[in-house]
């Protein structure tokens, strides 16, 4: 099995994207191998009574995710362009990472999507700006169609019912064996355990 680490995101998650820029570079240097593992947190927010995301219902915490999103990304040097609307609509966006991950590119197409919504804020269900991420991820444009296989819409649906099964609330999420951590600040974490695995 060796030394491995699942990293479950969702598109409209904006501490996935801090994840997501980060995580292939941080788990080589300690030789760990990355999952990736997308899913939508609508209908685990839907389970637990919420109808938007928390930073929405809640106007005091959005207005301290924006303002901790700029000081994170200012760190990491990542640009961040706060997207209209929020959250956006990551169902096109995660069958399509499904396609990715069956040709080996998912993690390339993963973080060109999170650049595009988060670093130019532009609308990630829009198919144009969804093909643009996938040339940018280097690959072929007849590829994108297989998202609307049976198939792939089958393998989300099953992607969130592996998510509840593992008790994920939030994202990113990581799960090392048994052990889930919450929250990108937790990714650091994550990976030292993974490590030493």
């Amino acid at each position: 099995m060796g030394k491995r680490i699942s990293f479950w995101f969702e598109f409209a998650s904006t501490y996935s994207y801090l994840s997501a820029m980060r995580i292939e570079r941080a788990a080589e240097a300690l030789g760990v191998s990355v999952d990736w593992e997308p899913f939508l947190l609508g209908p685990i927010f839907a389970a637990q009574g919420w109808t938007s995301s928390p930073f929405n219902l809640y106007p005091a915490k959005g207005r301290y995710m924006w303002r901790d999103m700029e000081r994170l990304c200012a760190r990491q040097g990542l640009p961040l362009t706060r997207p209209d609307p929020f959250p956006q609509n990551g169902l096109p966006a995660a069958r399509l990472a499904l396609v990715a991950r069956e040709m080996g590119h998912i993690a390339p197409f993963v973080r060109a999507v999170y650049g595009a919504q988060f670093g130019r804020g532009l609308v990630i269900s829009d198919p144009h700006v969804l093909a643009s991420c996938w040339a940018e991820a280097g690959l072929p444009p007849e590829a994108m169609e297989r998202a609307k296989a049976p198939e792939i819409k089958a393998a989300l649906f099953a992607q969130g019912e592996r998510a509840a099964a593992l008790d994920l609330f939030g994202a990113p999420s990581f799960v090392v064996g048994e052990e889930l951590f919450w929250g990108d600040d937790r990714l650091d974490q994550a990976l030292a355990l993974a490590a030493q695995s």
